[in-house]
């Protein structure tokens, strides 16, 4: 299956603001991969999931800033990596907020 048949079966929700003609795939992949993450259905983890492979899924988010504690949660319960040799938890602890509603 094309890159452009995987971005038509996403939920209309996750690509709102950008337009899904010009998103590549492979060049926007911690894009694609965050905003799943997030905000995706479980099909949408499964689409992603095909596409790029749990292995290559992990190394990019390893490598995120920032990224919601339930998906990293899910991410690290799903490859049994643990959250620590993620970079969006390290950056976490060593940055913490001073109100945090």
């Amino acid at each position: 299956m094309s890159a452009n048949e995987y971005i038509q079966q996403f939920s209309p929700h996750l690509f709102w603001d950008v337009r899904k003609e010009e998103l590549d795939f492979d060049a926007h992949a911690q894009y694609v991969i965050k905003r799943v993450l997030e905000y995706g259905l479980l099909n949408d983890w499964n689409l992603i999931k095909t596409y790029y492979g749990l292995p290559r899924i992990v190394k990019i988010v390893k490598e995120l800033r920032d990224l919601e504690p339930r998906a990293l949660a899910y991410i690290s319960a799903i490859s049994k990596t643990p959250k620590e040799q993620f970079r969006c938890y390290t950056w976490k602890q060593l940055n913490p907020q001073l109100w945090n509603f």
